[in-house]
């Protein structure tokens, strides 16, 4: 037992360089896949996010909820339609997506921060005009992309210590619109926003693989470019490469694909010395020996 607390007590001894590091840094962190529907990974991510916020950080929680939109959808009888593997969001449609994100997900996670003695507001990028989207596909109705956001009342949240929790549905140029936006996506325009230090996709794979299937844990945009190119970069990796290529160019720091069902994650990436997952970043050197 004395050896379990020598080396807790060891690790986070080794941690203070990396708080110290991101004091007052904004982290965007997409959250979704299987963690959301377990209990006891949902509670260990609020526990993460509660610590980011006391030791100084600015965590932004941006979610999904693709299961639950599909056993509601189910439930209700709607009947899902998909053109190039995305679904057709039509009105119906985006009326259970709009319920199922900003009512049962975001107050979940939300509770949860809470349980963990963190202090949380749910929105959604409807909210104070946080995301303002316009269609990204006609054939996919109310599908949509970011076009404008007002981040300001996040950097108000950060003031009061509150982590914001946001659901990904955005309202249109036209205000009696509403858009169903990607999880990444939304994650990514807010973190370019916010200028944000990190965006940390979570993700059910460990990270962007080689063509030997071994995980790279450092990228530039220029190697981003040349896998996609030669295939190596495929299928549903493609949309986050290229979220983080776009937050990247709007001026997030540095993005990171990682595992979102290892302990711990978050923490593992900004407090340790080996990281998680893929790093994506342009040539500005980072402080921690595996970006060097």
């Amino acid at each position: 037992m004395e050896r379990d607390w020598i080396a807790t007590a060891r690790t986070l001894s080794e941690a203070l360089p990396y708080m110290q590091r991101y004091a007052g840094a904004v982290v965007v962190v997409k959250f979704g896949g299987n963690a959301m529907g377990d209990d006891d990974a949902m509670a260990e991510f609020a526990r993460d996010m509660v610590l980011m916020r006391q030791v100084g950080m600015n965590p932004v929680v941006v979610h999904g909820g693709g299961p639950m939109i599909n056993d509601l959808l189910k439930r209700l009888g709607i009947e899902s339609r998909f053109v190039r593997g995305k679904r057709v969001t039509d009105q119906a449609t985006v009326e259970v997506v709009e319920m199922v994100l900003t009512g049962l997900v975001n107050k979940r996670i939300v509770q949860a921060i809470m349980d963990e003695g963190g202090r949380a507001v749910g929105l959604s990028g409807k909210d104070d005009d946080l995301l303002v989207a316009e269609a990204d596909d006609p054939e996919l109705g109310f599908v949509g992309k970011p076009v404008e956001m007002n981040v300001q009342v996040l950097r108000d949240l950060f003031t009061a210590g509150i982590i914001p929790v946001i659901a990904p549905v955005a309202t249109g140029m036209d205000a009696k619109e509403t858009f169903n936006v990607n999880g990444d996506t939304a994650a990514g325009a807010i973190a370019g926003a916010l200028k944000a230090d990190r965006l940390l996709l979570l993700t059910d794979v460990a990270g962007v693989k080689d063509a030997d299937g071994n995980v790279i844990t450092r990228l530039s945009p220029e190697e981003v470019h040349k896998l996609t190119e030669e295939g190596v970069i495929s299928g549903g990796m493609i949309p986050k490469t290229e979220t983080a290529l776009a937050a990247l160019e709007a001026g997030v720091r540095a993005v990171v694909i990682l595992d979102g069902r290892l302990p711990n994650a978050s923490l593992l990436e900004l407090f340790t010395d080996h990281g998680a997952g893929s790093i994506i970043r342009a040539s500005e050197p980072r402080v921690t020996p595996r970006e060097e």
